[in-house]
């Protein structure tokens, strides 16, 4: 349904155009994505730099979409208000906060090499009627870094093929174990982040209470769950036996994770 709020001011279901319309800093992250991989490709001046644009833009790009994928099917399921929160423009600042949208996960990629959930959408769930819709909406997310993954895997499957240096498809392994990572501990039946969102609303109300309790301190679970060594090593295992499974070569990311950290160099 479309009709007009002001004259030249279209609305979809009510709200306006613009709320649809992808931001400036998103399109800047896409425009500086494609540069720095055009930049890798030729091996524009400092290589390691240009592969470290190359996969922190791309990663940022990836968690815009990973966040609108969240906001769509809140949407489409009858969180109307969502577009006009902003969620629908694809700007990373909308997003929480500029410190848990971006700066914190991309500190994790450099330090860790792990696809770090970034920020969070916020959705009225009384808006939107039906348990298995509330679970979609969660599922949303991780399904876009499982998407990314499949696509990132295919490329550096059939890519080199083509010919082109070897920082590229680095940069490209990297960015698919990030997705990689990401898919993993989004799908974490940890409370708060989106594997426990999706299974919340099937809880009996005594155990939702118990989860609604511990969900706003999700974050610092994840951390405390991977600062275990025990529980580190099973992370990665899992990591790694997935990657393997999937063809993505280990010597590949390895070399991108090395490239991206070109102060070392």
């Amino acid at each position: 349904m479309t009709g007009y709020d002001r004259p030249g001011e279209p609305l979809v279901l009510g709200v306006p155009r613009a709320a649809f319309r992808p931001s400036p800093i998103f399109l800047a992250l896409v425009a500086l994505f494609v540069a720095s991989g055009v930049m890798t490709w030729n091996r524009y001046g400092n290589v390691g730099f240009d592969v470290f644009l190359f996969v922190v833009s791309g990663w940022l790009v990836s968690l815009c979409l990973h966040e609108y994928a969240h906001a769509v099917v809140a949407y489409r399921a009858g969180d109307r208000d969502i577009a006009h929160r902003g969620y629908l423009t694809l700007n990373p600042l909308k997003y929480t906060s500029p410190l848990l949208s971006i700066v914190l996960p991309v500190v994790v990629v450099l330090l860790g090499g792990i696809g770090l959930p970034g920020g969070a959408v916020w959705v009225d769930r009384h808006a939107i009627p039906g348990r298995l819709r509330h679970t979609l909406v969660s599922l949303a997310g991780p399904a876009t870094n499982v998407l990314f993954t499949l696509l990132l895997v295919a490329a550096v499957a059939w890519g080199p093929e083509l010919g082109g240096p070897l920082e590229f498809w680095a940069g490209i392994g990297l960015l698919a174990f990030l997705q990689l990572t990401a898919s993993v501990l989004n799908l974490l039946p940890v409370p708060g982040l989106d594997g426990g969102n999706m299974l919340q609303p099937w809880l009996s109300p005594a155990y939702r209470r118990m989860y609604d309790l511990f969900a706003p301190y999700g974050f610092i679970l994840l951390f405390a769950l991977l600062w275990s060594p025990q529980i580190n090593r099973v992370f990665f295992g899992a990591v790694f036996a997935v990657g393997d499974a999937l063809g993505l070569p280990r010597e590949l990311y390895q070399i991108g994770y090395a490239l991206i950290r070109f102060w070392e160099s």
